[in-house]
């Protein structure tokens, strides 16, 4: 009988805005946010593919 596993893990963290305009960080923080969401993209991709390298082993 095979034996089946379920499991959601969920990860959340909440960092208030520092500054009191948040419209005018958004404006002038373009390249910046590209570039963070670049980087959490990529942090992203690099779990999946060790997730999968992991069901590969086994």
């Amino acid at each position: 009988m095979p034996l089946e596993i379920r499991e959601l893990v969920i990860k959340s963290t909440v960092v208030p805005e520092s500054g009191g305009n948040q419209d005018a960080g958004a404006a002038g923080g373009g390249e910046n946010a590209s570039g963070d969401k670049e980087t959490f993209v990529n942090q992203i991709v690099e779990k999946v593919l060790e997730v999968l390298r992991q069901k590969e082993e086994r």
